[in-house]
């Protein structure tokens, strides 16, 4: 343990969650101070607290009193801009001699983007590592309240704000989205009556709220406005911002623009390259990339072009597997005994009779209590690639397990859209497809007259689209597992399921471990999370 005189414990005990363990966090310091203090800590001989305090806080040169604020020993500091400005040329000294790309992972930012649209959020969640988002829910939250002009919150850029029959189609979306809540209320409250088992009001309202809102959000365009709030690293922002900025969306431009602004005043150092003249280069790669793999792609004429007025695609399609992934499997588990070299291990997981492999894969895996309790890393060694067309909504929430490979078409209304059957029983299918064919009507004149990227806007979250995921068998039992439980939107729990069924065809041994796997039809699927919210609630009231 690295000791501290009491002056100097004094002082650190500003910046160090304590002063006297070997775990520890740092506090009222800006990011990119975080960054270098790290940066400096990997190639120094002292404890972190002792660079800290030697090399930055007592050290001249560093100027730290300027960018934390009335002296060392003073508790006022400076507001968060103030001193993010002050520590940029700190910054800059401190990482002479260091490569800052994996310096910028050490700090990083909470943002807020509001008023943005769905296609944009789909985007900004396609970052994979590096970025935690978090959006608002079409499963909790109604979204027909109107802005101060008394419109609908839907997208209205300068490229289609003038577009009166996009103007009118979305607004038409919004009013059908409307009108059907209350008829669909009354119709679930005499279909699921509340239980004589003890479900208090506040359960049984927010249960058939949810289940209103899942049934509903098929109305939704895709240029719905919404709220997402984003944390992240500075690499993995800069790298998300010079995307944006290639996207051929000018909602995406701008967004980029207004993420980079105000990135700027927090961790200012770690996202500049996003659109200086490398960052620009790379917007420019990307794009002809894009540009140029399109026309070959259109060169080659494809025959799968969905020409036909109600084309059949299946809603989850297992493309590709690997036909040795027991092998494979087991060949892993060998390795991490620490019994084998990779290559013996290989041969041994070969010749293994079917008994011995069972006994192997049932040993690494254990006894599962729960879905949390998930295999290692062997696992990762069986791969499998699944085509998917499937509505707006099941991608929506499918596109959240970003850890695995995944790529989506653009949205059409070429594959047709989902009717939930309770609007059918209910009497209220005609008025949402009515809604759907308008939409479709009116996609095919943006097509037209603005092109591919722009139609997506007037897309209703019911039409399907066709993406591909790509995963290994670890993060299969997370992905099937987690979306397949009851308390889920019926549409991904039935691509779920499916996805369960179609490993269980090719590998039944391997799929056998997916012990937490729900096909169990529940009619309210919130019900019993509303209860155990209660349960919750009634406790902290004690």
């Amino acid at each position: 343990m690295d000791e501290f005189s009491p002056e100097q414990q004094n002082i650190l005990s500003r910046f160090c969650t304590n002063v006297d363990k070997t775990t520890f966090g740092f506090i009222n310091l800006p990011q990119v101070v975080c960054g270098a203090l790290f940066s400096r800590y990997s190639r120094s001989t002292k404890s972190a607290r002792r660079v800290l305090l030697e090399e930055f806080i007592l050290n001249p040169e560093m100027k730290f009193d300027e960018i934390v604020g009335g002296g060392v020993s003073s508790s006022s500091s400076p507001s968060q801009l103030v001193a993010t400005q002050k520590a940029e040329s700190f910054y800059d000294r401190v990482l002479v001699g260091y490569g800052d790309d994996s310096v910028a992972e050490l700090g990083g930012a909470h943002l807020a983007c509001e008023e943005i649209s769905n296609l944009a959020t789909k985007f900004v969640q396609d970052a994979r590592i590096g970025i935690s988002p978090l959006e608002k829910s079409t499963r909790y939250v109604f979204f027909h309240q109107k802005d101060s002009n008394g419109n609908y919150r839907f997208y209205r850029g300068a490229e289609l704000a003038n577009d009166a029959d996009y103007i009118r189609t979305c607004t038409m979306l919004f009013d059908t989205y409307v009108k059907l809540q209350a008829p669909l209320t009354i119709y679930l409250q005499k279909k699921y009556p509340k239980p004589n088992d003890g479900t208090t009001d506040r359960a049984y309202e927010s249960t058939i709220k949810a289940k209103v809102c899942d049934l509903l959000r098929g109305l939704l365009p895709a240029s719905t406005l919404t709220n997402t709030g984003l944390y992240g690293n500075g690499r993995a922002f800069e790298y998300l911002l010079t995307r944006m900025y290639s996207s051929d969306l000018p909602e995406m431009n701008r967004l980029a623009g207004d993420m980079q602004t105000e990135l700027s005043k927090v961790i200012p150092s770690f996202v500049k390259r996003a659109n200086d003249k490398h960052g620009v280069g790379t917007q420019e790669y990307w794009k002809s990339c894009r540009k140029n793999a399109a026309a070959e792609s259109a060169k080659l004429g494809g025959s799968d072009n969905g020409a036909s007025s109600n084309p059949v695609v299946p809603e989850v399609e297992l493309i590709e597997y690997d036909e040795r992934a027991e092998q494979n499997v087991c060949a892993a588990i060998l390795f991490s005994s620490g019994q084998f070299d990779y290559a013996s291990a290989k041969n041994k997981a070969d010749s293994m009779p079917d008994a011995e492999r069972l006994a192997l894969l049932t040993s690494y895996v254990g006894i599962r209590g729960n879905r949390r309790h998930k295999p290692g890393r062997a696992f990762e060694h069986a791969h499998y690639t699944f085509a998917i067309c499937g509505n707006f909504g099941q991608y929506r929430d499918l596109q959240r397990h970003r850890m695995l490979t995944q790529e989506r078409q653009l949205l059409t209304c070429t594959w047709g859209y989902d009717v939930p059957k309770e609007l059918s029983e209910a009497g209220l299918a005609d008025e949402f497809e009515k809604a759907m064919q308008e939409a479709k009507v009116t996609y095919a004149k943006l097509l037209s007259s603005r092109g591919p990227a722009l139609a997506q806007f007037v897309v209703p979250m019911a039409y399907r689209l066709r993406w591909y995921f790509h995963l290994s068998l670890r993060e299969a039992f997370h992905l099937i597992e987690l979306r397949s439980q009851p308390q889920g939107h019926e549409d991904y729990r039935r691509v779920a399921i499916k996805m369960h069924d179609e490993i269980k065809r090719v590998h039944l041994r391997l799929a056998s471990f997916m012990k937490f796997v729900n096909r169990e039809n529940v009619a309210l699927e919130r019900l019993e999370s509303e209860k155990r919210i209660d349960e919750k609630l009634a406790k902290l009231r004690k």
